[in-house]
């Protein structure tokens, strides 16, 4: 059996900031198991800019991001295995992986960081009627092929969903010659960034139609035409509104899911909300030396936060592995209400915290001139107004030690939407 101080399952931007502050907290033998042929994980195939503004304050591309890290990895001589699927994690932080060269591989760790990121809501998961022609694809499957196979998935597209992906994909395959015709989505709100709604629809003339989903897609061998319904508040189709739009091509960009089968089976528990690990402010689960971060924790707006979050899981590991767990002090719930659907972490230890600690979280409609408030037990502490506030976009506080330490008998932390 293999020893390592730490094992981080996936070699994606989470996977590698995490690696690279590890060892520079002080822990030498560290190994990253990724199971793509390559580091990097979505970021090569993000060929855009808008990457790095927070971290290098340079506006870099995904493979130009991904590639500073990978540097930063040799230079601090990380081992790191690719090809290799990790198969399952015990309690005792045995991982179980296996690859061609090696076939099944054990890894005794004493501490384990899971950064496998996330995948996209397939079409199974969406119950469209209709036939399985081909020309339907996830955004992101869409987006390999364009940017790293150098295949065109078709001419005529229409885009179901307005989360990140399918906002980028609708500009990608305007510029690749494709005449994208609409981006539909269901909610009465786009899950995308303000900026990529300006960037990659306004500025092309690609139509926006919200409260709107594909009722039927037409076709058997390959796609001729889908039909747009409009919705009502209840998210179904209000008949007689359909409209028919001929296309080759659908892609889908209707949600992400944190990959968390070996979590779950490992015995962590689990955000309803995020479908990611519930953590505390070290991002450690609930499982003793086991942490996360990244896009298999919740789904972030942009990279640089994953990376500062990674930075944080990989310094937490480290302390574990070379000091062992801090137990002193009580963990403090966070808890959300009136429009605010989570926070990450879930739990605060004052006694343990960083001087300052970021909470990050979503809104879960759209508010306009409203407050951002943070509560510790009946005291509002952080009063920080808001001209609009989105699901699209996430959000942040920042608590200090200092605040939490000053309250003695402090019993529960609340982060809320108020209005102006």
């Amino acid at each position: 059996m293999l020893n390592y101080d730490i094992v981080i399952i996936g070699g994606g931007p989470a996977g590698l900031a995490a690696a690279i502050s590890a060892k520079k907290h002080g822990v030498e033998h560290i190994l990253v198991l990724e199971r793509d042929k390559e580091l990097g994980g979505i970021l090569n195939q993000c060929i855009h800019n808008g990457f790095g503004l927070h971290t290098f304050q340079e506006e870099l591309t995904g493979p130009e991001y991904a590639g500073r890290f990978m540097e930063q990895l040799v230079e601090e001589k990380i081992e790191y295995k690719l090809n290799t699927m990790v198969l399952g994690i015990t309690k005792n932080k045995i991982v179980t992986a296996m690859n061609r060269e090696e076939g099944m591989i054990e890894i005794q760790a004493k501490a384990v960081i899971l950064a496998m990121g996330c995948r996209e809501r397939s079409r199974g998961a969406l119950n469209i009627p209709g036939h399985r022609p081909a020309g339907i694809y996830s955004a992101g499957t869409a987006q390999r092929l364009v940017n790293m196979e150098g295949y065109m998935p078709g001419r005529e597209v229409v885009i179901l969903g307005s989360g990140d992906i399918g906002l980028i994909m609708a500009r990608r395959m305007t510029l690749e010659g494709a005449k994208v015709k609409v981006v539909a989505e269901l909610l009465p709100y786009s899950g995308g960034l303000k900026r990529n709604i300006v960037q990659c629809l306004d500025d092309f003339g690609i139509p926006l139609k919200l409260s709107h989903t594909v009722v039927d897609i037409d076709g058997k061998e390959r796609v001729k035409g889908i039909t747009l319904a409009q919705v009502d508040e209840n998210r179904r189709p209000i008949p007689g509104t359909e409209e028919y739009y001929p296309c080759d091509t659908l892609l889908l960009s209707c949600g992400l899911i944190p990959e968390n089968e070996l979590s779950r089976e490992l015995g962590v528990e689990i955000s309803p909300v995020t479908s990611g690990p519930l953590v505390n402010e070290c991002l450690e689960t609930n499982i003793e030396g086991v942490f996360a971060c990244g896009n298999v924790l919740h789904v972030h707006d942009l990279v640089d936060f994953v990376s500062q979050e990674a930075d944080a899981a990989g310094k937490h590991a480290a302390e574990y592995v070379l000091h062992g767990k801090r137990i002193s002090g009580s963990d403090i719930p966070i808890t959300v209400t009136e429009g605010v659907r989570y926070t990450v972490p879930k739990t605060i230890n004052p006694t343990r915290m960083d001087e300052k600690h970021t909470v990050r979280f979503r809104v879960g409609d759209v508010y306009k001139n409203c407050y951002i408030s943070v509560y510790l037990d009946e005291e509002r502490i952080i009063h920080k107004k808001r001209p609009v506030v989105a699901p699209g976009e996430m959000e942040e506080v920042v608590l200090s030690k200092e605040q939490l330490m000053a309250y003695t008998e402090l019993s529960q932390i609340t982060v809320k939407i108020e209005e102006a």
